[in-house]
């Protein structure tokens, strides 16, 4: 069965195509451009090049957040078109199951972490044995700190840290006194083919959706919903005041 696989939570965007497991083209672009305006030139283009159409597509996925709140609505909204279109299955993955799936091959404990802003980073916690990672935590929102308390309990084990604040990450829970391993560069950072294997297991355990129930993840709120419910919130107690 081949695989159109999305990733546009993060800086980059990327976009894979496999035959079950078995990678057949990549594309990843990190030019600055907005990820709306490149997702479906990169898909069309990627399968162009591999002589295949969207008719050839059996399973369709997307890493649904949490990461860059625009970035995954576009991801989200190019696969829920598609798959309306063509009457094609989809799965959802976190993008930190996507990145944790990329670094399974590490023996020791995989801590994929993505900036979040205010001082938090999106982050959960898996065990690895080198061929498989089971998921020791669920997706969370929390500051370094925080973090760095929960690790204390995997002292004594290779610590991996990957995704876009790794450097951040790493370099802080080490003030911290957590000690870490260091990734191998090519592992740091998610790309759709580790979407791609992550949807093809989920599929497998018959985990997959139709258009409309595939939905963004987000563990807070967009700014502009938070502003919004600010604004709310001052006008009621101002009106309270009166």
């Amino acid at each position: 069965m081949k695989i159109l696989a999305f990733d546009s939570t993060a800086r980059a965007a990327s976009v894979a195509v496999c035959e079950d497991e078995r990678l057949l083209g990549l594309y990843t672009i990190d030019n600055g451009l907005t990820q709306s305006e490149l997702l479906l030139p990169m898909a069309e283009n990627l399968l162009k090049s591999l002589k295949l159409t969207f008719d050839d597509i059996g399973l369709l996925c997307a890493a649904v957040g949490p990461g860059s709140f625009t970035g995954v609505r576009i991801g989200v909204s190019l696969v829920k078109g598609i798959a309306f279109g063509k009457n094609i299955p989809c799965v959802s993955v976190s993008t930190l199951d996507a990145l944790a799936e990329n670094t399974t091959p590490l023996a020791g404990i995989l801590v994929p972490c993505m900036d979040a802003k205010r001082g938090q980073v999106y982050t959960a916690i898996y065990k690895s044995d080198g061929a498989s990672a089971k998921k020791m935590t669920e997706d969370m929102a929390i500051s370094i700190e925080e973090l760095a308390d929960m690790l204390k309990d995997y002292s004594g084990q290779n610590i991996y840290i990957c995704g876009d604040g790794y450097n951040v990450a790493k370099s802080a829970l080490e003030k911290l006194g957590i000690k870490t391993a260091n990734t191998p560069t090519l592992l740091i950072t998610e790309n759709a083919y580790s979407c791609a294997v992550s949807a093809l297991k989920k599929y497998r355990n018959n985990e997959y959706l139709t258009d409309t129930e595939m939905s963004p993840t987000y563990l807070r709120l967009p700014q502009a919903e938070r502003e919004r419910l600010e604004r709310e919130k001052q006008f009621k107690m101002q009106g309270e005041a009166k």
